[in-house]
């Protein structure tokens, strides 16, 4: 529904109409969840100045053990007296035992895209946690499911005088007794865990995020408003929360619009500022779309249409920044907001001025360009500058460096934006090897992310002059149900977007989207877009199984293109995380802490731009 057109002709792509919506599409049904259930036995209370001795977990799925994992830990330590009475684990146990530190990445991988759980997880989780610090292992995002404030919720106190797992393990009639062993208590803590999940069934309770909402606390005021999702349909779209005033308050988009919104109801959503939003909310207007491009495009729009009060990571075109070699007798670099074509050649976007300067930087220590402001007037009689004497600019003021061989000299910044770096990189990049091996490392490291900032700067503006080049490209991507997903763009603008159900003929759809798309202005060669909405085009392309049906004009990449330096950048990623940023790696980069959002080179052919644009 780009443009206001295609609203009734996509209702017409999508096909027949919705169907009835089933408790499953409410959330992430239990019966799919695996559960890992995990208990650990510590030298004592504190995650930061005590350790772990044994580990114990247990995953579950559908009501059945699919796995253990237990292990004794070597604290590194010697166990207190008072612990080994209270679990039985002596020093002496111990002493053969692996440390935590080649404990942790099998424990991982054991619980990898699990939810986490225990009773009291705050103890059990802080001490993972601690110990994933220590060794420098990121933690990985995981729900976490407290079963001791899961009994708090569901059961009363004529049932239990507690919910301590001594207490609850005998009431579910637990299988395995705890023993303050953490195999053992991981066991008990399994058959608690599923004799509280039969409680929830009665109330309605079917999804993890209904789940996880039960052990947090709700506000009442945002509970009482989940009525505002109610004519909220399933399938991609762009929500708008609207406040008072019906000005939009947060903007946001999802390939499941109905549980996206319903969520912003439960305890899930934790975030001040959206407990603050939908606090001022008066209603949810949802806008369905075709796939998921359409949808990211157009919470794109509106966003930097409307500029919603909440939207803190919201992307505003006019604040990017370029870097400009100015259109005179003897251009020079300078930082503006906006592209005007025909004065000059510019490279970025650049979201801030420090990457901008950086840029600029880079490419002074590259190239001999004037620095000075104003127009130039060559005079014999100018005593020059500084730089200069530094064999850092020819000094054109002076009359010591002609119109032309200036020109020479500016063409190697023009010729790296629009096709070709080397020139402009490679003594760049000698000169940090050069600095790296005097051992001036912090020098190198200063001018190599300097070049970093530079050279990505080069292949995003080559990205962005393949789609600003074409006139009209059509893209089609299997939509999952046999059908296709499609998309007009035109000059990097998505001017149009449907569906293909299956069993439908494709080119029929597209004869329609093309004779409602909406007509782009932008002349030959710019961008009818802005840079965040073409690159958004760019990745819905080069995602395994995009095909490009049809193409006016041509989609080349320009050679040599920033492909030869795609090393150079890998290097500079992997440096950053490692102690010695110019020392040689011999294994991948480091755990993330969170996956990539959405939600992660140079080609040298004409047609290599659709499968890896540089």
């Amino acid at each position: 529904m780009i443009g206001s057109p295609l609203g009734p002709l996509l209702r017409r792509h999508r096909g027949a109409g919705s169907a009835q919506a089933t408790i499953d599409d409410l959330g992430t049904p239990l019966t799919g969840v695996t559960f890992v259930v995990v208990d650990l036995e510590t030298t004592g209370g504190s995650a930061q100045t005590d350790a772990i001795t044994e580990i114990g977990a247990v995953k579950v799925r559908g009501g059945e053990v699919v796995g253990e994992f237990g292990t004794l830990v070597d604290p590194g330590r010697a166990i207190p007296p008072f612990i080994s009475v209270l679990t039985g684990i002596t020093s002496t146990m111990v002493a053969t035992a692996p440390r935590i530190e080649a404990v942790l990445p099998h424990f991982l991988e054991f619980a990898r895209g699990a939810v986490l759980v225990a009773h009291n997880a705050p103890f059990d989780v802080g001490f993972l946690k601690a110990a994933c610090a220590a060794a420098g292992t990121g933690w990985p995002p995981a729900a976490v499911v407290d079963t001791a404030v899961l009994a708090r919720r569901l059961l009363t106190r004529d049932e239990v005088p507690n919910c301590k797992l001594g207490t609850l393990a005998p009431f579910f009639s637990a299988s395995t007794t705890p023993t303050h062993r953490a195999l053992d208590d991981a066991r008990a803590t399994v058959d608690v865990l599923h004799g509280l999940l039969e409680r929830l069934g009665p109330l309605g309770v079917t999804s993890l995020e209904e789940l996880t909402g039960l052990t947090r606390q709700v506000d009442p005021e945002r509970r009482r408003k989940r009525h505002l999702a109610e004519h909220v349909p399933h399938g991609p779209g762009v929500y708008v929360f609207r406040g008072p005033g019906d000005e939009p308050l947060y903007v946001g988009t999802s390939t499941d619009l109905r549980s996206r919104v319903r969520s912003y109801f439960t305890a899930g959503e934790q975030r001040s500022r959206m407990t603050e939003m939908v606090g001022l909310a008066q209603r949810v207007e949802s806008l369905p779309c075709a796939h998921d491009l359409e949808a990211a495009v157009r919470e794109l729009r509106l966003i930097s249409q409307h500029k919603p009060r909440y939207n803190r990571r919201s992307r505003f075109p006019e604040r990017v920044l370029w870097v400009r070699l100015t259109d005179e007798p003897f251009p020079r670099l300078s930082v503006v907001r906006r592209v005007v074509p025909g004065t000059g050649t510019f490279l970025g976007p650049f979201a801030d001025r420090r990457a901008a300067d950086a840029a600029v930087a880079a490419v002074h220590d590259a190239v001999p360009l004037r620095q000075c402001g104003g127009r130039l007037v060559p005079s014999p009689t100018h005593p020059g500058c500084a730089l200069a004497g530094m064999g850092r600019c020819g000094a054109p003021c002076t009359g010591a460096q002609s119109r032309e061989e200036y020109a020479a000299t500016a063409e190697v910044f023009a010729t790296a934006v629009s096709a070709d770096p080397g020139r402009l990189c490679a003594p760049l990049l000698a000169r940090v090897d050069r600095l790296a091996g005097l051992g001036r490392f912090e020098d190198a490291a200063v001018l190599r992310d300097r070049v970093a900032v530079l050279v990505r700067a080069l292949r995003r503006r080559q990205r962005l002059a393949l789609l600003a080049e074409v006139p009209e490209l059509t893209l089609a991507r299997p939509d999952g149900a046999g059908g296709w997903a499609l998309s007009v763009i035109r000059r990097g603008r998505l001017v149009a977007a449907g569906v293909a159900v299956r069993g439908t003929p494709v080119r029929t759809h597209l004869q329609l989207l093309k004779a409602t798309a909406e007509t782009v202005t932008a002349p030959a060669g710019e961008l009818a877009a802005s840079v965040e909405e073409t690159e958004l085009v760019l990745r819905w392309m080069e995602k395994p199984g995009t095909r490009l049906v049809e193409v006016t004009g041509t989609l080349a990449c320009r050679v040599p293109g920033t492909g030869g330096l795609r090393g150079f950048l890998e290097r500079v990623d992997a440096g950053r995380s490692a102690r010695d940023p110019f020392g040689e790696r011999d294994g991948g980069g480091p755990t993330r802490a969170r996956p990539d959002r959405v939600r992660g080179a140079g080609g040298r052919g004409r047609r290599a731009a659709l499968a890896s644009p540089v």
